[in-house]
């Protein structure tokens, strides 16, 4: 017979602390997935996209009003330059 253990809560499994669960966004057309989902799903890039499609995968996202966790991540500034 299993026992319980230490699971969470089915509710509240994988949710995040700001209410969303994570998405792994690898490039632009894996955020048309979220369209409909935005309000549950918010998008993390991966770890191993460049800085350009970086930019671009941002955009969309505000374009589709998607929620991504890591959006200033390999993001330089052109004011200090």
């Amino acid at each position: 017979m299993p026992k319980i253990g230490y699971g969470s809560n089915k509710a509240t499994r994988h949710l995040l602390p700001n209410g969303f669960k994570k998405f792994l966004v690898s490039n632009v057309q894996d955020l048309d997935l979220l369209l409909m989902h935005n309000r549950v799903f918010a998008a993390e890039i991966a770890h191993n996209v460049s800085s350009r499609k970086r930019i671009a995968i941002v955009e969309r996202a505000r374009q589709l009003d998607v929620k991504v966790l890591n959006a200033n991540g390999r993001l330089r500034t052109t004011e200090n330059e």
